[in-house]
């Protein structure tokens, strides 16, 4: 764990909505490892004599649908564009791109990178939620 360093600047975005945002990335990451743990990731095999004989119960054979990444999508849009460049920076940060002394620079660099795609970006970060925790660890936020 990195000792906290005295910063100039404040956040504009809630430590908690960083939290959350770390806690459903998690959860999306756990759920695409889980899919994928057998090694055979949705592999179907159909010979030429197969028919399908499975008749549907309408929804009581449909499965409880994850929300997870989709309220991740929309906690991210909701963000205003300071606040989706501090997260972004706050990943970069936890993911060693940046030192915290460059703090300015990541935020401005996020800003370059435009908002339109924040969360289809994030999400492509494999250990995002540990390196948003580890940012707000670095700054003395948790």
């Amino acid at each position: 764990m990195q000792k906290p360093v005295e910063r100039e600047w404040e956040l504009s975005i809630d430590p908690d909505t960083v939290r959350l945002l770390a806690g459903k990335a998690r959860a999306i990451s756990a759920g695409l490892n889980s899919d994928y743990d057998d090694g055979h990731e949705h592999e179907v095999e159909i010979d030429g004599e197969a028919r399908d004989t499975h008749q549907h119960d309408g929804l009581i054979e449909e499965e409880e649908e994850d929300l997870t990444e989709e309220e991740f999508r929309e906690l991210v849009a909701d963000l205003n564009v300071d606040e989706a460049a501090e997260l972004m920076a706050l990943a970069w940060i936890g993911r060693g791109d940046y030192d915290l002394s460059e703090w300015s620079n990541a935020v401005n660099d996020a800003k370059q990178h435009g908002a339109k795609r924040v969360a289809t970006y994030l999400l492509g970060m494999p250990m995002l939620g540990d390196w948003l925790d580890e940012a707000l660890d670095a700054i003395g936020v948790r």
